[in-house]
């Protein structure tokens, strides 16, 4: 077909044309009505005119309004397969929000979770790395709020 697409762009304009060129240009036509980008009207009527064409002009005007077909681009993962997000992900960060019940417990749980699910998410791919993320700097809040205000307490205490 390489050949039949460059029909379009003939610089031999008045030569004349062999079999093998119409027979290029014929793959072509077949290639662009398979391919959706004519209807059979008009493959049957530009195969009609192929059949006398004689010249290199003549057998470019068949193909010059076609263009190219668009190259087929593979889905990005397989179809109907969704990358899954890490579930330990989720955990932590329903842990880092859910410190309002559970405050200081809920923040250690949202730590180790977070910490655990960022390293498989490096290893498997998975989805969930801002959930993570989240979790990880809301448990850390969590505890780290909690020990200041007793130290700040103590200290008051002291003083």
């Amino acid at each position: 077909m390489g050949t039949g697409a460059s029909m379009a762009t003939s610089f031999y304009g008045p030569m004349r044309a062999t079999d093998a060129d119409r027979e290029n240009v014929h793959a072509a036509l077949q290639s662009a009505y398979a391919d959706g980008r004519i209807t059979w009207d008009e493959f049957d009527s530009r195969s009609s005119k192929l059949v006398v064409a004689k010249t290199y002009d003549q057998l470019s005007v068949l193909t010059r309004d076609l263009r190219k077909p668009v190259p087929y681009q593979p889905a990005k993962y397989p179809v109907g397969i969704r990358p899954t997000t890490n579930h330990l992900a989720g955990i932590s960060l329903g842990f880092g929000l859910g410190q309002v019940v559970c405050w200081f417990f809920g923040g250690i749980i949202a730590v180790v979770c977070g910490h655990v699910a960022r390293r498989q998410i490096r290893k498997t791919g998975e989805q969930g790395a801002s959930m993570a993320l989240a979790g990880l700097v809301l448990g850390y809040l969590g505890i780290a709020i909690p020990i200041l205000t007793v130290l700040l307490v103590v200290l008051a205490v002291k003083s």
